[in-house]
């Protein structure tokens, strides 16, 4: 079966590998540049977590070949039906593959979603899903149809998030989780007997997508455990959950909760210094402990040395949103 793989992440790189691993034939590899133009931002975006696919591919004797357009382009489709491929694989890549262009594969188009669908389709499944709280999400191997995330299922893993697990850790699982349902679900797609299921659309979900302003920390509507989800949820390698002091942006790197309550006058976004540590009050009445923080010009200090370099007391509050 030849495999045309489609990728642009780390977790797409470690299932392309998995596939060459495998002695899975793949005939090509698609991928997109580190900053590329998408439909819903105005200028480019940075891939955060994108992996170079460069070296995989010399090392596998792979042609390599970027997407600087859209998958509309008619120079791709000829570049896709160049490579005769019988089986697409789309991991971490960020463009629709048009119904015309899944035709050219005899055996259909998969991917993988970092969620078990039909919940969370959309943008960023895993954020969402720490950003919410949940303590368990997973990945779905499906084919491609017409709609976002919408096609048949083929098979999901499901995972657990710790009430701590920051966004990298998350990642990882769900890297994991996708090597494991190729290495497993490859092979009976070749042989023609992997399952299709179709996905019960009354339970479906839909997500947007990010952008670094959106990770505005919202204290005045949430509670001390939503604000450190929050916080997790955005960590390195994204831009971060941030507030704004006297006009700075403050970006919220890690966080800790507490049963700490803040002082009956201060209200949500309200600083606290107490003995060495920086907290913040939120909408419920608890601290919020400040571990990490980035401040603009790049460097990186604890609340409490934060505090401390700006003279910061207790009473002094982040600007309003």
């Amino acid at each position: 079966m030849r495999v045309l793989f489609f990728g642009a992440t780390e977790i797409g790189h470690r299932c392309c590998r998995q596939l060459l691993e495998m002695g899975e034939e793949v005939v090509g590899i698609f991928s997109i540049p580190e900053r590329f133009q998408i439909s819903y931002s105005i200028g480019p975006v940075r891939n955060v977590m994108f992996r170079s696919f460069e070296g995989l591919a010399a090392d596998a004797g792979v042609p390599l070949i970027y997407v600087t357009g859209n998958m509309t382009d008619p120079g791709c489709e000829e570049a896709v039906r160049r490579l005769e491929p019988d089986f697409g694989l789309v991991i971490g890549w960020y463009y629709l593959i048009p119904k015309s262009l899944r035709q050219v594969f005899s055996r259909g188009v998969a991917g993988i979603h970092a969620s078990l669908l039909p919940r969370y389709r959309g943008g960023a499944p895993l954020v969402w899903a720490i950003i919410n709280g949940e303590s368990a999400t997973g990945v779905s191997l499906f084919y491609l149809a017409d709609g976002v995330d919408d096609g048949d299922l083929i098979a999901q893993q499901k995972f657990p998030i710790g009430s701590d697990d920051d966004i990298r850790a998350v990642h990882d699982r769900a890297a994991e989780a996708s090597v494991e349902l190729i290495s497993q679900y490859t092979p009976m797609i070749r042989r023609g007997n992997a399952p299709r299921i179709p996905q019960d659309n009354t339970q479906a979900e839909r997500f947007p997508q990010r952008s670094p302003e959106d990770g505005l920390i919202p204290w005045e509507t949430k509670s001390a455990r939503q604000v450190h989800d929050w916080i997790r949820a955005q960590t390195r390698p994204y831009f971060g959950a941030y507030s704004c002091l006297e006009g700075e942006r403050i970006v919220v790197w890690r966080s800790l909760l507490s049963d700490a309550t803040a002082p009956p006058t201060a209200g949500p976004g309200t600083l606290v210094v107490n003995g060495d540590a920086l907290s913040v009050s939120c909408r419920d009445g608890r601290l919020l402990e400040l571990r990490e923080v980035g401040l603009e010009d790049g460097s990186v200090a604890t609340g409490f040395e934060f505090a401390k370099i700006r003279g910061l007391g207790t009473g002094q509050s982040f600007d309003a949103a």
